[in-house]
């Protein structure tokens, strides 16, 4: 990008926001402590621009080494828990030298761990593996695991037990409190503090809030509920995607717009051309309806979203001229909708914004006045 030469479409990411919202899951988990997942370069806002705002979580989890590296070259100082640990002797040297919290889930790390002769200096996170059938310990692994503590016992800086849900986004779904009670039996004997909730589990789900808890999609404001939207729950969304609009044309009835020309006008319209498609990061599956807003003016998206470009209806907005300011998501277009429309997750939107957008960060100022609390959702 030329120096000085601002870019058409760009993302606003509000370091306030994350601030806000990491209050709000305080509130709603006033006697757990926060482990901030910002894995995924903090679900696309920028993974050392937002550790920097998340100064005050108890600490922060990425999903790999490298990203935990890089958060302690950045000179982060927060606690540091990288979820998929270590998969060899040279990555788990590197949780040392960088003084990073490995999660253990399999048996090859407690291989290691057991000639490591560092192994006082290493605070574990020991994963169980309770529904979701990706990474941990198994219920039939349990006496294993349970033999090497016994071994090793207090040979660690610190233990602390996990796992993850995995249908909570679900509250009818009974699977989430099988987990919750699996994991409880699991653990109930032992001395040490225990993690299970995620961001649902959070909203949803009282029962697993423990000592950890583990925010992640809430943080930047978004909903993990279908159907719902991040505001409903006290949340601030982090980003705003704009772009602008680089063209406008009257069109007549029977016109058809885009590639394939699916879409044709019922009448004559405006049309707009805003500069901004899936080479960017919006999806090209939105379909013909999806909003978004044109000076503050909600308008529908028409035709297909192509790679640099998307069209929309101006018919309602009579006053629009090009140069005119489009918002895609964010205060005024949920991404919860745009996802719903797209068929996909807001996580996928957020974590696909590409390298040609540009960013801009409103940096964190600590607000005086207190968080105001969504209901309780149930």
């Amino acid at each position: 990008m030329i120096e000085g030469l601002p870019a058409l479409t760009h993302a606003v990411v509000d370091c306030n926001a994350v601030v806000h919202n990491l209050k709000v899951v305080r509130q709603y988990t006033s006697n757990s402590k926060i482990l901030a997942v910002i894995k995924a370069n903090a679900y696309g806002h920028g993974l050392v621009r937002i550790a920097n705002a998340l100064q005050d979580a108890d600490a922060l989890a990425v999903a790999r080494v490298k990203e935990g590296i890089e958060l302690r070259l950045a000179g982060i100082t927060n606690r540091i828990v990288v979820l998929q640990g270590f998969l060899d002797r040279d990555e788990m040297d590197a949780h040392r030298k960088f003084d990073l919290d490995p999660v253990i889930y399999g048996f090859h790390q407690l291989r290691l761990l057991a000639t490591c002769p560092y192994l006082e200096e290493l605070s574990l996170w020991l994963k169980l593996d309770t529904g979701m059938n990706r990474l941990g310990f198994k219920q039939e692994d349990w006496r294993a695991v349970l033999e090497w503590l016994n071994t090793h016992q207090g040979q660690w800086a610190e233990l602390t037990w996990m796992t993850h849900l995995a249908n909570a986004d679900d509250l009818e779904d009974s699977t989430t409190q099988k987990q919750i009670d699996l994991f409880r039996s699991l653990t109930a004997d032992r001395n040490e503090h225990d993690s299970i909730a995620n961001s649902a589990g959070i909203l949803g789900w009282k029962q697993s809030h423990s000592d950890w808890v583990r925010p992640g999609l809430m943080l930047f404001g978004v909903s993990p509920f279908a159907g719902r939207q991040g505001y409903e729950f006290g949340l601030k969304p982090v980003m705003t995607l704009r772009s602008k609009l680089v063209s406008i044309k009257q069109l007549h009835q029977g016109d058809a717009v885009g590639y394939g020309g699916d879409w044709v006008c019922n009448k004559p319209i405006c049309l707009g051309v805003v500069a901004i498609g899936y080479g960017d990061g919006y999806p090209r599956a939105a379909q013909s309806g999806t909003l978004v807003a044109v000076n503050g003016q909600v308008v529908p998206v028409i035709g297909r979203v192509s790679m640099d470009m998307l069209t929309v209806d101006l018919s309602t907005c009579p006053h629009a001229q090009e140069g005119d300011e489009v918002e895609l998501w964010g205060s005024q277009c949920a991404i919860e909708q745009l996802a719903k429309s797209a068929s996909t997750i807001p996580y996928t939107l957020l974590c696909g914004i590409t390298r040609r957008v540009g960013v801009m960060e409103i940096p964190a100022v600590e607000a005086e006045q207190p968080v105001q609390l969504a209901a309780e959702f149930s």
